[in-house]
């Protein structure tokens, strides 16, 4: 049987490359995607996942659009990094329009494929967790219904990408980060910052895997290309990844949820998320020492097979 996915989203270019790496695997069944503010406005989202669909023939997987702005705290999104659309900058005259997308909003959609599938969906969550939130305080059983979550989200080192400690998609809604770690009880995988920069692709291999003869991957390269130049000159990613490779970070979570085998180490610890520090709000804590007595535990990802990575990048431009 296949397995049964639900993607939630806010579409950059790494959301796109874990959109695509998904649909490329023919033991996987997406139910839908839902969007979410983020890597640039949930305009821009929507169009971006409607482009990357339309690119794998698969606008037939139903778009929904989610919430456009955090809970509680002040609305941010993530620059430039990967282009002002999120799609390093490279319009598509062609793309889809946004009347593709399905009229039902994201969270009651997200809702009901969960409910309706019990015990079989896993979520892969790649943005702000705000729709995740609004979901599990609008069914508070939902958590009971998933499979597994598998977000890419938080830090460990305390090593931050948008603020001193904290990763982007925390800060972004740290409320948000909150309640979920709090609030969903399944089996929950995390792929946080600082090891999805450890276990970047090198290289020589994203040069093989973009210079493939197909049209999927003269569009990988073209919205890839901004976010590649600025990876090699970002001295900050250069001190993490030793200059090793590319990091694209929202792949890391699709691809445990595709692949059981893909994580091959990984702690199984309490987490939450810091809510007040002037330096420290939105930065995950991460609770070796207990003192949080949480019965509930995450599986924060250390170390993954990469071949098999590679591999699933391989088979998403074909």
């Amino acid at each position: 049987m296949k397995k049964k996915l639900i993607l939630d989203v806010d579409t950059g270019v790494d959301d796109a490359q874990a959109i695509m790496v998904a649909l490329a695997d023919p033991n996987v069944e997406i139910l839908g995607i839902t969007c979410c503010f983020g890597n640039t406005p949930i305009e821009n989202v929507l169009k971006n996942t409607l482009r990357v669909l339309k690119e794998c023939n698969r606008l037939d997987i139903p778009v929904y659009k989610g919430c456009s702005q955090p809970l509680l705290a002040p609305r941010r999104h993530a620059g430039d990094y990967h282009g002002k659309d999120g799609m390093g900058d490279v319009p598509d005259p062609d793309a889809p329009g946004l009347e593709l997308v399905h009229k039902k909003r994201g969270v009651p959609a997200m809702i009901k494929m969960i409910n309706q599938n019990a015990g079989e969906v896993s979520l892969v969550a790649t943005a702000p967790l705000t729709n995740l939130a609004v979901a599990v305080q609008l069914a508070p059983n939902i958590s009971k219904n998933l499979k597994a979550l598998y977000i890419m989200g938080g830090n460990t080192d305390s090593r931050g990408n948008t603020t001193v400690c904290g990763e982007f998609n925390f800060v972004a809604d740290p409320e948000a980060a909150y309640v979920v770690l709090d609030r969903y009880t399944c089996p929950t995988y995390i792929a946080p910052w600082e090891f999805s920069c450890r276990n970047s692709l090198p290289w020589s291999f994203c040069e093989q895997w973009l210079s493939q003869c197909t049209a999927k991957a003269a569009f990988m390269k073209n919205i890839t290309s901004l976010s590649m130049k600025k990876a090699q000159s970002s001295d900050y990613q250069k001190e993490i990844t030793e200059g090793k490779g590319f990091n694209s970070c929202d792949t890391y979570a699709a691809a445990a949820a595709i692949d059981d085998a893909f994580i091959t180490e990984s702690d199984e610890v309490a987490v939450t998320v810091e809510l007040e520090g002037k330096f420290t709000r939105g930065m995950m804590v991460v609770d070796y020492m207990e003192v949080l007595k949480k019965k509930h535990k995450a599986f924060i990802m250390k170390t993954v097979d990469l071949e098999r990575m590679k591999q699933m990048f391989m088979n998403s431009l074909k």
